[in-house]
């Protein structure tokens, strides 16, 4: 069995502008468990662990997933978070793609993976960027820097970069003691 999800992969340009974002928050909020920026990527669709079967079904899925998509760009809007004001779950950073071409692919992939019998995600899709999971309660003095971070105007944290998306790929996911390790199985390139 293996942990497979669906994604689009961040080029290095990207990872290294996240890398430093994270590098900043960190600061002010040292405790969260914040992502290896090489690993960020933008999940599509979280399969769980698959037999061999079940992978070659997620790689047609996701194969005739991307025959529908085209190659498009989006830029970074701003940090947020998942989960209540006092209870944080996730610190995310959001991205803006105005052609819709995502969204198109998102939908795209979710009738592929249901026509081969996969449960999707049922939530409406908001398509972001995990900075960052809390996994015990924030102090009052965190709680504060990070509606301090979340409130502000964030200009230190946005780029005017536009950043392209060629593929869609299949991931594995394996868990370490270090934390997830993230591996292409195999890219689709969008047409």
């Amino acid at each position: 069995m293996t942990r497979i999800f669906i994604a689009l992969e961040m080029n290095e340009q990207i990872q290294s502008y996240l890398e430093g974002v994270i590098h900043q928050v960190a600061e002010a909020l040292p405790r969260l468990n914040w992502v290896d920026p090489m690993g960020i990527h933008l999940t599509l669709a979280f399969l769980g662990e698959l037999d061999a079967a079940q992978l070659k079904l997620a790689m047609q899925a996701t194969a005739a997933a991307a025959q529908q998509g085209e190659p498009f760009s989006y830029r970074l809007t701003r940090i947020n978070s998942f989960g209540s004001p006092r209870q944080p779950r996730v610190i995310w950073m959001g991205i803006e793609e105005k052609s819709s071409s995502l969204v198109r692919l998102h939908s795209a992939l979710n009738q592929e993976l249901e026509q081969r019998d996969f449960v999707t995600e049922s939530r409406p899709f908001s398509p972001h960027l995990t900075l960052a999971r809390v996994k015990n309660p924030l102090s009052a003095t965190e709680l504060e820097r990070l509606q301090d971070i979340l409130t502000g105007k964030q200009t230190e944290f946005i780029s005017a970069d536009v950043y392209p998306v060629q593929s869609l790929n299949v991931m594995k996911s394996e868990l370490r003691r270090s934390g997830a390790e993230y591996t292409c199985l195999q890219a689709y390139p969008l047409k």
